[in-house]
């Protein structure tokens, strides 16, 4: 089995804090999830999460104006550049304090943060002008520093030739500054709001600028001229023309409640507003007139971004973690997505491997698509915590249990419950099983020793398996159905006949509670996971104890804040709370309270691989010594003490929860610092990925990473250049072939896709004849890329067929060596068919629109020349309608 599983992906959480931005063209969101980023590809509907982590959660993330350039700026001050195109992080810098805004320049060349009250301006990395840049040998170059502000800096934004920007600060005032030295230009202050100002921004045109402030005021400036007496004699004085910025118009939202961001958009002059009630307005300037008033949920929204055409908005909360793109002119949701406010305490792969079902501790349970990332629906039923899920083996039912006691099977066809399952007595059910025929379903219960059994058909309740003398803690069937085993808290496991007449049950002892039991594929081995960190192998068919493993040292790892032990010494970390085997049963994947996840060879019962969940030093459980620097003299850790300052109102501080409840008015608030732990653990029946439901959300692990997106060369020498294959390609012989070759060798997409368009059609069973075996691989891969991206469908299939055609046979033979490729190829097939199809149901329903509104009508048809008619349409209505892909017109 292949253990070389790399982090592919972050689901269930969709936003954290800090800003979100749209990329220049306008298709994909960026938004901060924690210490990572995640990406939203609004146009192909998927996601992904870029591979590199801020030590601690990121607070302001942005792009440049050509997209090649992305910089992402922690709580600490630390920054990572990275090239977003690439997805590869180049450079790591520290600012050496917290940095309170951030702004790229419109042509690129520099960008601007704010420190506190100080502004610096630096120099981008990369060189305008040139084919995509080069680096330069400083990668962060100071090129000013400003001060004057007496508060710290919250906004910034630039004038749009890139000569001027605006600062806005908590001390109630806006400024203007220069970026190099101007002739006849001075700093100039903006003073008139009475709260801190929340952004300012040039008009268009630059002769204007809009400020708005926290209640919710809106100042409009000018450059206009005044005539003032100069100082000396009354009677002889000459006036004096004295040019300033001045207020000229006030407009206020009669809103009673703060303003928290606000965002305009220079080419329409469209100002977009929030405020902390959930409400977001629209305003057209300077006619102050509003356009859209609507609420995205009752709490504040924290940021919002507007991408370059100005018709979609971007809007995230980071109290209730969602995210929504909402589209004003026709005013519908692009995108809508919620992140999980509790713990995530169960997962389940599909058959498939397509969907993960998640349950959490509020109570709801959530799909999730594995290929483009998003949720699809969510099951709200369940009342309390979902402590269990399974699958059915044919993918179409759902079981969950939980602790409203109640078990819940779930048409995954028609997404509702049809059963529900419920025990004589109310109990608390923490665990769950079924049988691979989908005809009984058990469940297990703290409350009660005892193993319920219910017939999923009738719904009735079966049987009750008496022997615990402790609650229950898990459940399996074996693959094969023959048996049943449990797990309890008195140290034992019994393995249950339940399909004979006498039900009989053996018990397995162990040395200490049981926390997890899992079955191996073939159902010839049970593997335990114990409280004091055992992990113990049995077999089924005679129960005899055949292996077992100490992996305390394994998992513990991470000390809380207020620990003052280190990481090797703290007690609660020391044991698994999951543990699940590979879909071929040679591999053991375990996790628990700890920031480790541990693969384990099940032959040798040695430790292959240690995943480490998260180096976010914003949760609890990340850092492994004591560091006494960060205690202070009263015994309290230093970043416990609140320095932010934002919750200084008394409005803010007021606690309006019932007295003795733990979930008062806000559902989000905690009282402490989230703890890094694993809850859940699964392996893919493909064996190709691994989910953990984590802290940080639910972490998928894959082995069908992205290979093109990986500077990987091979075979390299000093001949393969991009300009010799550029070379090969302007000869009047060219040799396609070896430019093909060459160009896999360099692993440059671009190149690749420059070569592979250049080849002729006739061309293409020849080169794939002859093309070596060890590149089928890059090759298939590249395929399935280009027919999500490309529009040359047909050159793009005609590959495909060509391939399978000559090398068919030995990519069967070898089909666990290509299997990544494959599903990559059967994806694209996939969504090209699905895209053809809806098209052409879309122009049969428009085709029949029209006929039928020309028969209600009796309008007499016109030909067009081609002996085909038409009716009396608009020609730009039928040219626009032609592009649109209607089939049938010419």
């Amino acid at each position: 089995m292949k253990t070389e599983f790399k982090f592919s992906n972050l689901l269930g959480t969709v936003y954290r804090q800090g800003n979100v931005i749209f990329t220049p063209d306008g298709d994909s969101l960026l938004s901060p999830v924690g210490n990572r980023v995640s990406v939203f590809n609004l146009t192909k509907n998927t996601s992904y999460t870029l591979p590199f982590a801020h030590r601690r959660n990121i607070s302001h993330i942005d792009l440049t104006s050509n997209g090649n350039l992305l910089l992402t700026i922690d709580e600490d001050g630390r920054a990572i550049l990275t090239i977003f195109p690439r997805r590869v992080s180049i450079y790591h810098f520290s600012f050496k304090s917290k940095v309170t805004a951030l702004r790229f320049s419109p042509n690129g060349r520099h960008f601007v943060v704010g420190l506190g009250r100080k502004i610096q301006a630096w120099k981008t990395p990369l060189v305008p002008g040139s084919d995509g840049g080069e680096l330069d040998f400083a990668p962060f170059v100071l090129h000013r520093e400003y001060g004057g502000h007496f508060d710290d800096v919250r906004h910034l934004s630039w004038s749009g030739d890139s000569r001027f920007f605006l600062s806005s600060s908590k001390d109630s005032t806006a400024r203007i500054w220069s970026l190099d030295p101007e002739e006849d230009f001075e700093p100039t202050v903006l003073a008139g709001h009475r709260q801190q100002v929340r952004g300012a921004w040039f008009s268009s045109s630059q002769e204007a600028i809009f400020t708005v402030s926290e209640d919710g005021a809106l100042f409009r400036w000018e450059f206009v001229t005044r005539t003032q007496q100069q100082s000396g004699d009354a009677e002889n004085a000459e006036p004096e023309d004295i040019e300033r910025w001045r207020i000229v118009q006030r407009d206020y939202f009669m809103q009673n409640v703060k303003l928290k961001c606000a965002t305009f958009h220079q080419a329409s002059e469209l100002l977009t507003v929030c405020f902390a009630n959930g409400l977001f307005s629209l305003y057209e300037l300077p006619s102050f007139s509003n356009i859209h008033t609507l609420s995205m949920a009752s709490s504040p929204i924290s940021t919002i971004s507007i991408n370059k055409s100005g018709e979609w908005l971007a809007l995230g909360s980071a109290k209730t973690g969602q995210l929504l793109v909402w589209e004003h002119q026709s005013e519908s949701n692009i995108l809508k997505q919620s992140s999980y406010l509790d713990t995530m305490t169960t997962l389940s792969f599909s058959p498939d491997s397509s969907r993960i079902i998640t349950g959490a501790d509020d109570g709801l349970l959530k799909i999730w698509d594995v290929f483009s990332g998003f949720h699809v629906a969510t099951f709200t039923e369940h009342s309390s915590a979902v402590t269990g899920s399974a699958y059915s083996r044919r993918g179409n039912i759902l079981f969950t249990s939980s602790l409203d006691g109640s078990v819940r099977a779930w048409d995954m066809l028609r997404y509702r419950n049809f059963r529900t399952f419920t025990a004589p007595q109310r109990l608390s059910f923490s665990c769950l099983a079924i049988d691979p025929a989908a005809e009984v379903v058990c469940a297990g219960s703290h409350d009660s020793f005892d193993v319920h059994l219910w017939s999923v058909q009738t719904g009735a309740l079966l049987d009750q398996l008496s022997g615990h003398e402790g609650p229950i803690s898990t459940l399996a069937f074996t693959p094969d159905g023959r048996m049943l085993v449990s797990g309890s808290w008195d140290r034992t496991i019994r393995t249950w006949n339940v399909f004979d007449r006498s039900q009989s049950s053996e018990s397995l002892q162990l040395t200490s509670d049981l926390l997890c039991v899992t079955v191996r594929p073939d159902s010839a081995q049970i593997a335990a996971s114990t409280l004091d960190g055992q992990l113990t192998f049995w077999d089924i068919e005679s129960s005899v104890q055949q292996a077992t493993m100490d992996g305390r040292r394994d998992v513990s790892g991470g000390r809380t804040l207020r620990s003052r032990r280190t990481a090797a010494s703290t007690p609660g970390t020391k044991s698994f709370n999951s543990i699940t085997y590979s879909a071929d049963g040679t591999c053991l994947l375990a996790a628990g309270n700890s920031k480790y996840i541990c693969l384990y060879s099940v032959s040798t019962l040695t430790l292959v691989k240690k995943f480490t969940v998260s180096v976010n030093l914003s949760l609890d459980g990340t850092q492994e010594f004591l560091n006494s620097s960060a205690i202070m003299s009263n015994g309290l850790p230093r970043d416990m003490i609140d320095t932010d300052g934002e919750a200084s109102d008394l409005d803010d501080r007021i606690d309006k929860s019932l007295p003795g409840a733990k979930r008062g008015k806000d559902a989000t608030k905690r009282t402490v610092r989230p703890e890094v732990r694993v809850t859940a653990i699964e392996f893919a029946p493909t064996g190709r990925t691994f989910c953990a439901a984590s802290t940080e959300g639910l972490l998928v692990y894959s082995l069908d990473t992205a290979g093109m997106d990986d500077f990987d060369p091979f075979d390299l020498d000093i001949d393969v250049t991009p300009q010799n294959v550029e070379t090969i390609l302007q000869q009047k012989q060219p040799e396609y072939l070896k430019a093909l070759i060459m160009s896999f060798r360099l692993n440059e997409k671009q190149l690749v896709r420059r070569v592979y368009e250049a080849i002729p059609y006739g061309q293409v069973s020849l080169v794939v004849r002859d093309l070596p075996r060890v590149y089928l691989g890059r090759l298939l891969n590249f395929l399935a890329s280009q027919l999500e991206s490309s529009p040359h469908l047909e050159f793009a299939l005609s590959w495909i067929g060509e391939v399978v055609g000559v090398h068919g046979r030995y990519i069967k033979e070898r089909a666990g060596q290509f299997s990544s490729e494959l599903r990559a190829v059967q994806r694209g097939i996939d969504g090209i068919g699905k895209i053809i199809r809806n098209l052409s149901q879309r122009n049969t329903f428009e085709i029949e629109f029209l006929c039928q509104q020309q028969r209600d009508t009796n309008v007499p048809l016109l030909t067009n020349g081609h002996g085909t008619s038409r009716g009396k349409a608009d020609e730009a209505d039928v040219d626009m309608a032609d592009e649109d892909g209607w089939i049938g017109f010419d």
